[in-house]
Formats: C-alpha cells, sequence, structure tokens
C-alpha cells in the first residue's frame, strides 16, 4: 500500500483544510469548497479563510453529501475580482498542460490536481514507449480530460468516453489550450461503450478509468459503482492488450478501499507484478494529509 501525493504542481496548492471544507489556491484564485473528508479542525482562522478566499461554495441546507446529487445543490459566493473563468498550467518533463477553470453550479472547476500523480505515470509508461507504434489509450469517466491530455502528449491515439457533452466540449477546449489535436471524443455511457467496444473485438494499450460512485448516461442509463465495477473490470481486461499495456484505475467512495480495487484486478486480471495501489492524497501548509481516494495501476 502506497500514499502518493503530485510533485509538480506550481498553479496549485492547498492552503488548509478542516471543518468539512477545503482552502485552495488555483492560479491566482483561491477557493473554498466542501471536503467531507476533511474531519480535524482548521489550521487558520475562519476570518483568514474568508481574508483569502475569492470564492466560496455551500450544498444548500440540508444536502447529504454522500448522495449522489449532492454536487447539484449548491451556489458560489465570490469576491468582485473572481472571474468567470481562468486557466492554469501543469508541467512535467515535456509535458505542458493547460486547464481552463471555471465555477461550475455542482461545486467542481474543471480539475482535480490529486490526478496529476496519475497524469505522470501515464505520460511516463507512454513516453517509454515511444519507440513502437503509436500508442491506443482508452480513458472512461474522462470528465475535462487531464488524463487524456497527458497520454494525447506522450504521442498516443485516445479516445475520451465521458456522458456529458458539455464536459467534452470543455475537455475539447483543454486539448486546443495545450496545443495538442486529434483526441477522439465519444459522448456516451461508458459501460455501454466498453460492452460494444468488447463485441467489435478492440485492443488499447491502456485503459484509464475514474468511475464516479452514481451517475447517469446520455440517455439516462444508471451508474452505481457498487453494482456495475465488476462488469467493467471484465470489459477492460478483454479490451487491454495483454503484451504492451497498463491501467489506472482511482475510485472516489466513501468507505472504498484500495483494497477493492486490488481484488477486483486480480479476479479479472490475476496478479500483477509491479502493481502500485494505495491512496491519493494532498498535503496542506499545517501538515494534514486530505485523502482524496484510491489507485490501482500498473504497466507490463
Amino acid at each position: 500500500m502506497k500514499l502518493i501525493t503530485p510533485q509538480h504542481w506550481k498553479d496549485y496548492e492547498l492552503i488548509d483544510s478542516g471543518g468539512l471544507e477545503k482552502l485552495e489556491r488555483f492560479g491566482e484564485y483561491t477557493l473554498a469548497r466542501p471536503e467531507p473528508q476533511a474531519v480535524w479542525k482548521k489550521n487558520l482562522s475562519e476570518e483568514k479563510w474568508n481574508q483569502l478566499a475569492h470564492a466560496r461554495y455551500r450544498r444548500t441546507k440540508g444536502v447529504d453529501p454522500g448522495k449522489s446529487d449532492a454536487f447539484d445543490k449548491g451556489d458560489w459566493s465570490r469576491k468582485k475580482q473572481m472571474p468567470d473563468q481562468w486557466t492554469i498550467s501543469y508541467k512535467y518533463q515535456e509535458m505542458s498542460l493547460k486547464f481552463r477553470l471555471g465555477l461550475t453550479a455542482f461545486g467542481h472547476i474543471g480539475v482535480f490536481p490529486e490526478q496529476a500523480a496519475n497524469w505522470d505515470f501515464i505520460y511516463e509508461s507512454l513516453a517509454n514507449a515511444s519507440e513502437r507504434a503509436p500508442r491506443r489509450v482508452l480513458n472512461l469517466f474522462a470528465y475535462t480530460g487531464g488524463a487524456s491530455m497527458a497520454a494525447k502528449a506522450a504521442g498516443a491515439d485516445v479516445v475520451h468516453v465521458d456522458s456529458v457533452k458539455a464536459v467534452v466540449n470543455w475537455a475539447h477546449e483543454m486539448m486546443d489550450a495545450s496545443g495538442l489535436k486529434d483526441i477522439r471524443w465519444v459522448v456516451e455511457d461508458a459501460l455501454r461503450f466498453v460492452r460494444r467496444e468488447v463485441k467489435r473485438g478492440n485492443k488499447y494499450h491502456g485503459i484509464i478509468l475514474d468511475p464516479p460512485a452514481y451517475g447517469r448516461g446520455p440517455d439516462g442509463e444508471k451508474w452505481i459503482l457498487q453494482e456495475y465495477i465488476d462488469e467493467m473490470l471484465a470489459g477492460c481486461k478483454a479490451l487491454i492488450d495483454p503484451g504492451a499495456g497498463f491501467l489506472v484505475l482511482s475510485l472516489y467512495s466513501m468507505g472504498f478501499s484500495a483494497l477493492i480495487s486490488e481484488n477486483l484486478v486480480r479476479s479479472h486480471f490475476g496478479e500483477i507484478s509491479g502493481k502500485e495501489m494505495g491512496e491519493l492524497f494532498l498535503s496542506d501548509q499545517a501538515g494534514n494529509r486530505l485523502p482524496l481516494g484510491t489507485f490501482l495501476r500498473f504497466a507490463y
């Protein structure tokens, strides 16, 4: 079991956490947002939080953060200098990515900074294979595409799948801003797409998946992590190239252990030498380590 955190952010930092919130700097702007796992006391005073935060997101009173629709109910309060949109950068080796951020109605802003640790892994896995033909990479539940851009920056042919058209359009903007091109965009339910790709006999050299606890496809398909993750992993096993592939699985669901990911992967892929598994986290200025989901990844 490992604990990993991003090492190469310059445009992001976790300033403070606690009281079920987190205070984060994204480039020039600092945001305060709910964080159900930050159950300890804040290090900084409430006055300091109000001073530092350019915008603050609060859920509607009475919304349970453990429910599937929790991020759909809330609103931002912000200072005058806080823009609707702004851009931050992330660099690692020869990879240079740009993220166009914005304050959404559900509290997300367009990037999950803890995932940078996986972007580095994806980039390295593909860059090390650059002497061969371009690798084919499938990114499922791809959101705004940090992992898609990392794979593309390493020269891969990338298929980006997400069920929300507006989010896919947002990812397209990020690709353009990063000077990349030719990611294939697919607006579809991820499990339906995987089922179809298995029937077609398609293969990928890398598969990335970061499924939510709950979700809806464009045609109302229901995704419930506990019900469908086993079938999803079976589909990924059928799609991945057994001779030159990698898998990155991230789970952010309260109560889900990294051992669950290990059991799922073992049941479909068998024992994999060199696999890494554990928790993703971010450290605040007081030294508190905020857990932000589990990961399991391997390359062979």
